[in-house]
């Protein structure tokens, strides 16, 4: 059995390596075993998890990540090489531009693929509704619209006189850049509660602690989307916990943050909403969260959305290599070696 994203969430489960392979066991019984040769990374989403020195060891030795994640969805650790974070030059290239109009640009890179990627991912569930509900078509037709208005807006900050001459850094247009992306966060959630089925009573757009299906759902699959982002950022040298819109504080994998958002709507959003417009059952334990059953089969559908081939540079790929193909853009835009960083954008 080939398997390349192992998930360990039963309760007393242990995590242990023999000869070749990984395995997952409980008590005497052999839940999995994964051959290491095939394996890309592990995820640890439950709790009363244990594993074993040898098999963290050779996981790091192999390149294999393992990720820690709540069961709201919370990417609270992870482990890699610590070979991994010796790349100075991309590192110390990163920590100057924050304070230069090139760490400003990466900004806009970010939010403007993220802009992008909602208006387009709004035409996307509008088109299959031109016949069937020409208002509701119409209305998400003007929502896209209207995201594209801030799209626009943001696009502007590079015709600033200070943008041009090279002074403006993003410490300068923070408040005004999280303004622009707040309206069109709005708009288009506004539109996607248009769009999901009554009975999942979606009540907007609500992070952690939510205990709606939609939200919890979103904060689940962004959670398994996290750990590939950062894992990306990590291969490619460069510091996740140092970036440049979300604000630095101990802990806070702010480039993580960042570097995620032109993504989210590609791979969560666009996943999480064709489920539910398939009645799909997003179900709570008696704690409130979601049913361990649930979580595995959210991981398992962003797995395969992040399998699935985009085009990108005029070829097609998977959107994980895509990822990390854009993590290295980051690092060599930052590096110098890159005149722009363009984000992933997709038409559907």
């Amino acid at each position: 059995m080939i398997v390349q994203h192992l998930i360990v969430d039963e309760y007393g489960a242990f995590l242990g390596k023999h000869s070749e392979r990984l395995i997952v066991s409980k008590g005497e019984e052999k839940l999995v075993q994964a051959p290491l040769i095939h394996l890309e990374s592990v995820v640890i989403a439950g709790q009363g998890v244990s594993l074993s020195a040898d098999a963290v060891r050779e996981c790091t030795e192999r390149g294999i990540p393992i990720y820690f994640v709540s069961g709201t969805g919370t990417a609270y650790a992870s482990l890699y090489s610590a070979g991994l974070t010796g790349t100075i030059a991309t590192r110390r290239a990163q920590l100057e531009a924050f304070n230069t109009t090139r760490g400003l640009s990466l900004v806009l890179g970010f939010g403007l693929g993220k802009l992008q990627n909602q208006s387009n991912l709004l035409k996307y569930m509008a088109k299959y509704r031109k016949e069937t509900n020409p208002a509701l078509y119409r209305e998400l037709r003007l929502c896209a619209n209207e995201v594209l208005d801030h799209w626009i807006e943001m696009e502007q900050i590079r015709h600033y006189p200070e943008y041009q001459d090279g002074t403006l850094t993003v410490a300068d247009l923070r408040h005004e850049l999280m303004g622009i992306e707040g309206r069109a966060a709005q708009k288009y959630w506004q539109a996607v509660k248009q769009v999901l089925p009554e009975k999942y009573q979606f009540p907007g757009r609500k992070g952690r602690g939510a205990t709606d299906p939609i939200n919890a759902a979103l904060n689940y699959a962004y959670g398994i989307l996290y750990g590939q982002v950062e894992r990306a950022l990590v291969l490619a040298g460069l510091d996740p916990f140092a970036g440049f819109l979300h604000v630095d504080r101990p802990g806070k994998p702010s480039l993580t943050l960042d570097f995620i958002e032109e993504f989210r709507p590609v791979v969560v959003d666009r996943t999480i909403f064709g489920l539910a417009n398939k009645n799909v059952a997003f179900e709570f334990d008696e704690h409130n969260l979601l049913t361990r059953e649930t979580r595995r089969m959210l991981a398992e559908k962003i797995h395969e959305r992040l399998e699935s081939e985009v085009v990108f540079e005029h070829k097609r790929y998977p959107i994980r290599a895509v990822i990390q193909m854009q993590a290295r853009h980051v690092a060599t835009f930052l590096r110098g070696e890159r005149s722009a960083y363009e984000p992933l954008t997709l038409d559907w």
